[in-house]
């Protein structure tokens, strides 16, 4: 891109004017399940006058439609949750790799992969979630305190298939190798107040009602909780406090959500443009401000809430690092008899 389109392109981001895309449809395959994700595709359309098309559905099932539309794929973009799903995507042939200035200045290297397949547009932080009655924080600062036996019939977390765990014991494999990672597992599955099951949601509620007093989870739902108009919502959030473990080492483990460009995609420029302009301050608004996550580019608005827990020290491993090991953590999870 030559420098004065380039200047062009940045201003309307930032401005909010039109950007240069030719008016055709653009169609969105998306495992995002967000309604605030309509403001993201309604202000693009008003942008560049190209209507969005949706088809939503799992991760699964939408990388599995784009295979079996092949050439004729009518996907410019796919759009989906966790790196390990989008490092999935690609490993079935599903993006082509772009080139954007717009991208690789905005999105971080650690949210994005270094081929240029697929890019992190928002992020939400996996976090240790107490109760402030029974838990005191300077005890339990990292993942690998999870596994201490002072914790025993403590801890609530989801299946360990889910993505989720998967991606945050990627990225602990990533950090301590295969053997050190294991004996966690063990230790944190002895730690289980319960078999796993739920969501991060189950979880939370589950230290407020006593179940146990610790649970891990992604920050977005705390944040809704925290935010709900129910009084049984609140009630809680007001019960939990949150750790950013690893502040002293390599940070927390921050996921990502985000997209690609499809490889038979039929708009091509319109896609491309749709990824830089989720990249712009207005999308990473929506982002933060929709949905309670985390904004990929820096000093992006981030909502209150998240504020409110305070700034913490992400850890900057690749997102396709911890992607790419999920099938051998899930292995050692596996055998640690983490189901």
């Amino acid at each position: 891109m030559r420098q004065g389109s380039l200047a062009t392109l940045m201003a309307s981001l930032v401005l909010g004017t039109a950007l240069p895309v030719a008016a055709a449809d653009l169609h969105l395959y998306t495992a995002r399940h967000y309604d605030t994700d309509n403001a993201l595709y309604d202000e693009f359309t008003k942008q560049t006058g190209v209507r969005v098309r949706i088809v939503e559905d799992s991760a699964e099932k939408l990388i599995e439609r784009i295979k079996a539309e092949g050439v004729n794929s009518p996907c410019d973009v796919f759009v989906t949750v966790d790196a390990g799903r989008l490092q999935a995507a690609e490993d079935q042939g599903i993006f082509q790799p772009i080139r954007s200035a717009v991208l690789e200045e905005t999105i971080p290297a650690s949210a994005r992969d270094p081929g240029g397949q697929w890019f992190g547009f928002s992020r939400r932080a996996r976090v240790i979630v107490y109760n402030k009655a029974k838990v005191n924080p300077a005890d339990l600062q990292t993942y690998e305190d999870l596994a201490d036996p002072r914790w025993k019939g403590k801890i609530l977390i989801r299946s360990s298939t889910h993505i989720y765990n998967l991606s945050l014991t990627g990225s602990i494999l990533a950090a301590n190798g295969p053997e050190k990672t294991e004996a966690w597992a063990r230790g944190l599955v002895a730690n289980f107040a319960r078999p796993p099951r739920g969501g991060d949601t189950d979880q939370i509620k589950g230290v407020a009602a006593g179940e146990g007093d610790i649970a891990v989870s992604n920050t977005y739902y705390l944040a809704r909780l925290a935010t709900s108009a129910k009084p049984e919502d609140k009630a809680v959030a007001d019960k939990v406090g949150v750790i950013f473990p690893n502040q002293k080492g390599r940070g927390t483990h921050v996921n990502i959500s985000g997209a690609g460009v499809c490889r038979n995609a039929p708009n091509r420029d319109a896609a491309q443009k749709f990824l830089e302009y989720l990249a712009s301050p207005g999308a990473q608004r929506i982002f933060a401000l929709g949905n309670y996550e985390y904004p990929a580019v820096e000093k992006a608005e981030t909502h209150p809430i998240l504020l409110s827990w305070g700034a913490f020290k992400a850890d900057e491993l690749n997102a396709k690092a911890y992607a790419k090991n999920s099938a051998e953590a899930l292995k050692i999870m596996d055998r640690a008899g983490w189901r």
